[in-house]
């Protein structure tokens, strides 16, 4: 696919796509979309980890209200419906680890699109908003699903009503994101950070993400049964093997992701 909304490439099993409408801090318009869900999906059987960040000073200023013409011919719901349910499903279904390297603001869905990712590692400067009531909305792109998960109902409330801006380091506080990291290292962080899971036991991680995902709903004897399950699954990589005749030769494990 040529992509014109972003750029993506794949580097060691990492993928990277960088939003790339830095005239319009990142926002999001139907065919970035569209590119961010096939980029998602194309690299599910090329890359061991995928990153999304964005070009220039935002992360993402969320749904550009210019895309339609005017706010008058927006068909929010079918925009949420056929766009952005797909995009976020390929995030949070992507067999392999996701990270969002938040460089700068995150607004709105571009708030939220971050959420949806497995990792959030934050530049100190970025920050988070809840921009949607400020216009008479109500957060969409996932947001009223991810937030009070991630920080509790009453933090999640305050943040939708007053759409208050939220800093990276207060973020990190709340739960909201994995990492705050100084402005001047974060380019290298999150790369190295990438790194670390392009190199490490993909299958592992698979079945890690769906034991996550599968503790949201189980109960307790649910989820010990789901985690024998996939911990069987494991233990027959070859990734398992290596790690534990590297761990008894006391040297790094070589991953083949297999």
């Amino acid at each position: 696919m040529d992509y014109q909304a972003i750029k993506l490439w794949n580097r060691n099993g990492v993928a990277t796509i960088t939003l790339n409408r830095p005239d319009v801090m990142n926002a999001l318009n139907a065919q970035m979309r569209a590119e961010i869900t096939h980029a998602v999906k194309d690299q599910q059987d090329k890359a061991r980890v995928i990153v999304l960040t964005g070009q220039g000073k935002a992360f993402c200023s969320g749904q550009d209200l210019g895309d339609s013409g005017n706010a008058a011919n927006l068909d929010l719901e079918r925009t949420l419906r056929d766009e952005y349910v797909p995009m976020l499903r390929a995030i949070v279904d992507s067999q392999i680890p996701t990270i969002a390297a938040v460089n700068g603001a995150a607004a709105g869905a571009g708030a939220n699109l971050a959420l949806a990712f497995d990792v959030v590692l934050a530049s100190e400067s970025a920050y988070f908003v809840q921009a949607f009531t400020r216009i008479g909305l109500i957060p969409d792109a996932g947001g009223t699903f991810f937030l009070p998960r991630q920080v509790g109902t009453a933090r999640a409330m305050g943040a939708a009503l007053f759409a208050d801006k939220i800093s990276a380091q207060q973020a990190l506080e709340w739960g909201m994101i994995y990492e705050c990291v100084a402005d001047e290292d974060f380019a290298q962080r999150w790369f190295d950070r990438a790194n670390q899971l392009a190199n490490g036991p993909t299958k592992a991680y698979q079945h890690l993400k769906a034991a996550m995902k599968a503790s949201a709903t189980n109960d307790f004897e649910h989820q010990l049964a789901a985690e024998a399950k996939l911990q069987g699954k494991c233990g027959q990589t070859r990734d398992f093997q290596e790690g534990v005749v590297a761990f008894l030769e006391k040297r790094p494990a070589v991953y083949e992701g297999r």
